[in-house]
């Protein structure tokens, strides 16, 4: 059974930076795409960085430059080094895991990942 666990988020200024962190079972080499979403009530949900199992990485325009995805395979987890906060940055992020895509950046753009976190809220104020 897979299992996505978020944890770090909260509550900053602008300006300021967070890093989430997900836990993730079974064997890190399996998953062919790691991602990162996020969720504001009455929207639908944005994929806005993504990791391959080889490392490549790809980001939405929203948040290029300013976040950071990456994977640690030793230690099963998925983090999101996030800079230069803005208030529009609020939302719920979640943790996105698939076995089978070889296109990250398509699953990406879609928010079409197999499997998800339960979310952490990240609240940022002006």
């Amino acid at each position: 059974q897979v299992q996505l666990t978020e944890s770090g988020g909260g509550s900053v200024q602008a300006g300021e930076s967070l890093r989430l962190s997900c836990k993730f079972s079974g064997n890190a080499y399996l998953y062919t795409c790691m991602a990162w979403l996020r969720q504001v009530p009455g929207q639908e949900r944005e994929g806005i960085a993504t990791i391959d199992r080889d490392g490549g990485t790809s980001y939405s325009d929203s948040v290029k430059g300013r976040f950071t995805i990456s994977k640690d395979n030793a230690k099963n987890t998925l983090y999101l080094q996030m800079n230069q906060l803005k208030p529009e940055d609020t939302a719920t992020y979640y943790c996105g895991a698939d076995f089978h895509g070889t296109n990250c950046h398509k699953l990406m753009t879609f928010s079409d990942f197999g499997y998800y976190g339960h979310g952490t809220q990240v609240t940022i104020s002006a």
